[in-house]
């Protein structure tokens, strides 16, 4: 079995287990990273010492599953390890790292399940690829509806839900988004949210959103009677800004679809919502994502910003996490921007609804400024239009607001993502720190030789 995906093989050819859904109602793909914590560490310089640390695991009983070693990124001239470990048994497992502490000179345990300790850190994803190793632990599939959803006793949606849902189940990092052949009914629905919408935003979206929408008409195939591509969307937000669309088949985790972002990547479904009901929808749908969503991740400061509440997430204490994503809704999803004098919606979940946009800027609801530490900690109704909207001077300043709520968040490192390799790097040393300031240097003299030639 490989890692985020249930593979058998019989006679030499890949076979793939169907998605199942547990008896909750939670679908969770059997993934080994749910039952094992990996523990990273560098051994002081002694004579078989790494003998001596696989020693301490065998003692206790400890299953390892993975050892692997490499250039520590931390501490100059010496090896890092880093072990996959079972922690069925958390006592036995904690009993030995507790062991091994004399050994090393640097030690972290991180686990999905992070309960396992209060010092274990949340599991996060370092590089893109990553990604695929949560991308099917869905709170809910994509035919799984409740019972009073428009679609809840219409068979044929049903099936067409998780046919749609099977697309993102299968859909590993780095192929090409499938695309959907789209049905004349799911195009109507389409094109009537789309005609809706279109009237408003002249007047309701803010001015970004504005400048970028006629782009994606012209280079992403948006039309009244077309719906766009995933692909092809995701291809042009890769050109502007470095997000990119990767379909998913239900609803994640907070933690996991925050972490997305940290990647610029951006979590899209693909099925279209029920069309007894065109103009609602209880859950995301492709119209909520693309008209909604996808227009300000092309835009460079909201793409910013978006990557900054994703970073700030990854390790993040369970309590933050709950904050973050009370922030993310009250900005990425419902948030409103203060434009030449004028209010101005940006948040995707009132740009996707025709009546919710035009109540959020109608002065009845209560405004109130957009601040992390209260706004974060707001309660919100999900099912009904908000009482309170958080307004943001303009995307940098709640970008900076954002960075400044990171800080104080407790966690015993600090992340950056490198453009490069679409890699997280942890920064938990000196000699890191010291790496990256060679490394901002380098880029404020390419800034001063440019401001030089002007």
């Amino acid at each position: 079995m490989t890692k985020g995906r249930l593979i058998d093989i019989v006679d030499g050819q890949e076979t793939h287990e169907c998605p199942k859904i547990s008896s909750d109602g939670v679908y969770i793909l059997e993934d080994r990273s749910e039952k094992t914590a990996y523990i990273v560490f560098s051994l002081k310089e002694e004579v078989g010492a790494l003998a001596k640390a696989l020693k301490i695991f065998e003692n206790n009983s400890v299953n390892l599953l993975h050892i692997e070693s490499r250039s520590s990124k931390r501490l100059t001239g010496q090896y890092e390890f880093i072990v996959e470990a079972d922690a069925g048994s958390s006592s036995i497992l904690l009993t030995a790292v507790d062991q091994l502490r004399d050994l090393t000179s640097y030690l972290k345990v991180i686990a999905r399940n992070h309960a396992i300790s209060r010092e274990t850190i949340p599991w996060f994803p370092k590089k893109i690829k990553d990604l695929d190793r949560f991308a099917n632990q869905i709170l809910s599939y994509g035919s799984e509806l409740d019972a009073d959803h428009p679609g809840f006793t219409d068979p044929v949606y049903r099936a067409r839900r998780k046919q749609l849902a099977d697309i993102a189940f299968y859909y590993k990092h780095g192929q090409p988004i499938p695309r959907v052949d789209y049905t004349e009914e799911e195009i109507k629905s389409w094109g009537i949210v789309f005609r809706q919408l279109t009237k408003l935003f002249p007047t309701h979206a803010c001015k970004e959103f504005n400048h970028i929408f006629p782009l994606l008409v012209e280079n992403c195939g948006y039309r009244e009677d077309n719906i766009p591509q995933l692909e092809d969307i995701s291809n042009f937000l890769k050109d502007v800004t470095g997000f990119s669309l990767r379909p998913v088949a239900g609803l994640l985790s907070s933690r996991d679809f925050l972490a997305g972002l940290a990647f610029r990547v951006f979590h899209s479904t693909q099925y279209v919502r029920h069309p007894s009901s065109p103009l609602y929808t209880p859950e995301p749908d492709v119209c909520h994502e693309l008209l909604g969503h996808v227009p300000l991740f092309a835009d460079p400061m909201f793409a910013q910003f978006s990557q900054e509440i994703g970073l700030a997430s990854l390790g993040a204490p369970d309590d933050y996490i709950e904050k973050l994503a009370t922030c993310y809704w009250f900005t990425v999803e419902f948030g409103i921007c203060r434009q030449e004098g004028n209010l101005r919606a940006y948040g995707a979940g009132l740009l996707s609804s025709f009546g919710e946009l035009e109540y959020c800027l109608s002065g009845k609801p209560e405004l109130k400024p957009f601040n992390p530490e209260v706004t974060g900690i707001t309660k919100y109704p999900i099912t009904e239009y908000q009482p309170t909207y958080f307004v943001s001077e303009s995307f940098e300043d709640a970008k900076d607001k954002m960075i400044a709520f990171a800080e104080t968040i407790p966690r015993p490192f600090g992340v950056r993502y490198n453009a490069y390799t679409q890699s997280v790097e942890i920064l938990d040393s000196k000699h890191q720190l010291e790496n990256l300031l060679k490394n901002l240097s380098s880029e404020m003299k390419t800034v001063v030789d440019a401001l030089r030639k002007l």
